[in-house]
């Protein structure tokens, strides 16, 4: 753990048996969080502009995925809904194959 200007940093690291280099590890649930926040956004945001006309085949397609999604604001909010719990998994799942292949 290092200490600078009342900041801590908590660093995550394994020893590579094999090569005896250090493997930094990642976090599963903070990749999750991240990756599903961002597409959440971008979700909503194209919800947003389907309502102007910009990008409705890209709301079309995604709607057939996320039930409730559509090119309104409420249906902006759905989307974003499902787009956090997709994006979730997809990150949660990068981050926990990650540290499974970085030993």
């Amino acid at each position: 753990m290092a200490t600078s200007a009342n900041t801590t940093v908590n660093i995550v690291a394994d020893l590579n048996p094999v090569t005896n280099e250090i493997v930094a590890r990642c976090s599963w649930n903070a990749l999750g969080i991240s990756v599903g926040a961002l597409w959440a956004f971008y979700i909503f945001c194209c919800g947003i502009t389907a309502i102007f006309g910009w990008g409705t085949d890209f709301v079309k397609l995604f709607a057939s995925l996320y039930l409730g999604y559509a090119a309104s604001f409420w249906g902006a909010v759905i989307g974003a809904i499902w787009g956090f719990v997709d994006g979730y998994v997809a990150g949660a799942a990068i981050g926990w194959l990650y540290n499974r292949l970085a030993k």
